[in-house]
């Protein structure tokens, strides 16, 4: 699953041309069995089955995967942008995922130098997850996206939700496009979008305004600019 994502669209091209190194490791290619089996039952009794400790020790010896091994389960820290950016910095980084009711709690204690969870629900596996996770690491690598500005635009970059997007045509059935947009006013059209951010993330997502510690004196401006006083400063009661 994780290698079929990896070898498509953003990531895939990103390792044709050398700019990403995405390794993927079966486990049962170390099984000895010959059912290739890398679970059993849980000591104790319950239902499901547990990932064994010896398929994932010797992969792991026998790789010698970059560090940290990141183990994706949902008692592991949140996923985030900031996270992503972490990673993204680092000479690289291992992901472990998880099947079934998880792994042998020996392979926690003694393997993986941490956890990570991509959102509070539970999944099959953890493929998925890691496939969030590559993705978001990913595109924060100089040249893996085509235009690296998108990095610094698009959504949690600066704590704000991204600006709404529109293009041609400009007038679609009975819905036009900001006139703004229009304008070729480059500074107008930055602060038109600042504002929409700000906008956006009040709307739907206070709790980042919250963390980034309120809106800035520039993101004021360009609020009462665009005449969003009542949708922004309203919902915030009033205080900045």
């Amino acid at each position: 699953m994780v290698e079929g994502f990896a070898s498509t669209s953003l990531v895939g091209r990103a390792r044709q041309k050398q700019i990403l190194d995405v390794r993927v490791h079966d486990l049962r290619s170390v099984a000895t069995d010959p059912h290739k089996s890398v679970d059993d039952s849980p000591f104790g009794g319950g239902a499901g089955m547990v990932l064994k400790p010896e398929p994932i020790f010797d992969t792991v010896e026998a790789i010698d995967p970059p560090r940290p091994l990141l183990y994706l389960s949902p008692a592991g820290r949140r996923f985030d942008q900031g996270v992503a950016r972490e990673l993204a910095s680092t000479g690289g980084f291992s992901l472990l995922c998880g099947r079934y009711e998880g792994v042998d709690e020996r392979v926690r204690e003694h393997l993986i130098d941490g956890e990570l969870s991509i959102g509070d629900y539970v999944l099959a596996g953890g493929e998925a997850a890691a496939a969030v996770v590559l993705e978001a690491v990913a595109r924060l690598v100089p040249g893996v996206l085509g235009n690296q500005d998108s990095v610094v635009e698009e959504s949690f970059a600066h704590g704000l939700l991204e600006y709404p997007h529109f293009t041609r045509p400009a007038q679609f059935r009975e819905w036009g496009v900001p006139e703004v947009l229009l304008s070729g006013d480059h500074d107008r059209v930055r602060r038109w979008r600042l504002a929409q951010s700000v906008a956006r993330t009040v709307a739907n997502r206070p709790d980042l305004i919250e963390a980034r510690g309120g809106i800035s004196a520039a993101e004021r401006a360009a609020v009462t600019e665009f005449g969003l006083q009542e949708a922004v400063f309203g919902a915030l009661g009033g205080c900045d």
